[in-house]
């Protein structure tokens, strides 16, 4: 089950659009759904998280904490809105487009894609791309 929480004001709209979409990713990448959280929160609310866990003291558009078991996917995906409207703003995208992407790339690493070198990364773009375009509101 996929659920949406907000630590801001921010709501997202057509929640059960969005939930089957991202069950469709993990359905799609062989794996199982579990307890997903998206949590939607703010730059300071976020890089506390980033410093707290990670020792990474810098901003970012999102975090996920992996908890799943074996092929059956459960986490915490943390969502900055803020960091989400800038981004949209500087990469030309709009922000619900950039907000589908960081959704999509939370639970992409826990269907175990990474992105920390660049091949890696290469490949968690072209498959965000890929699920972006089957995104139906």
């Amino acid at each position: 089950m996929i659920s949406f929480h907000s630590e801001t004001s921010f709501e997202i709209s057509n929640q059960p659009a969005v939930s089957a979409w991202l069950s469709a990713i993990i359905s799609q990448e062989n794996y199982n759904e579990g307890e997903v959280s998206i949590v939607f929160c703010d730059d300071a609310f976020l890089h506390n998280l980033n410093v707290e866990f990670l020792n990474h003291d810098t901003l970012t558009d999102v975090i996920s904490f992996d908890y799943s078991v074996g092929k059956e996917i459960h986490g915490e995906i943390f969502i900055s809105i803020e960091r989400v409207r800038e981004n949209a703003i500087d990469f030309n995208q709009s922000f619900d487009s950039e907000l589908s992407r960081v959704m999509a790339h939370g639970v992409l690493h826990y269907c175990g894609y990474k992105d920390k070198s660049k091949p890696d990364a290469t490949l968690m773009r072209t498959k965000e791309d890929f699920y972006l375009q089957q995104r139906i509101d």
